[in-house]
């Protein structure tokens, strides 16, 4: 069923403010997976904050059009989905993740801002550690120095302690 001017025109004002927001585009093509397949990539998607949709190529066009992402425009070929999020590293994770899965499920390429990324590249985005692994590991090495203050000014009690233990012990 054909779409009328006014809901191609909601449609690509949702994917412009999506595009606004968006630190990565991943595209895939998705020729050949069934619906059951694609529900559960839209359920992952959907808890990882990632926008996923499957659109028309001259729609996602006129939304990247006077963006970054303007030359991703030329690669829009064929049955493509399109997953844009605000952490790029979420967005290529699950993607990539969903492909290593399901063999129908062909990551073509991405963008972040102004640089187009090849299948590759987005793979290896995908193993960079998430923003909240990154955020645990940042807290762990800030609270290192303080812990091993504390530990250190706790030692020197302990070892009086200690000694007056021996002594009561020696008597």
């Amino acid at each position: 069923m054909s779409l009328n001017l006014e809901e191609k025109k909601a449609i690509v004002a949702e994917v412009s403010a999506q595009v606004a927001n968006a630190q990565a585009i991943i595209m895939a093509e998705y020729r050949g997976m069934e619906v059951g397949q694609m529900t559960q990539l839209r359920a992952k998607a959907r808890e990882a904050g990632i926008y996923f949709r499957v659109i028309k190529n001259s729609l996602v066009r006129r939304a990247v059009a006077d963006t970054p992402y303007a030359n991703l425009a030329e690669h829009m070929v064929g049955p493509l989905a399109y997953g844009i999020s605000s952490d790029p590293v979420a967005a290529a994770k699950v993607l990539h993740d969903f492909s290593k899965d399901n063999e129908k499920f062909v990551i073509k390429l991405g963008a972040m801002g102004a640089s187009v990324m090849s299948k590759e590249e987005v793979t290896a985005l995908a193993a960079l550690p998430s923003r909240e692994e990154l955020l645990s590991k940042l807290l762990g090495t800030l609270q290192a120095p303080i812990a091993k203050f504390v530990q250190t000014l706790n030692e020197v009690p302990t070892k009086f302690v200690r000694g007056l233990a021996a002594v009561r012990d020696s008597k």
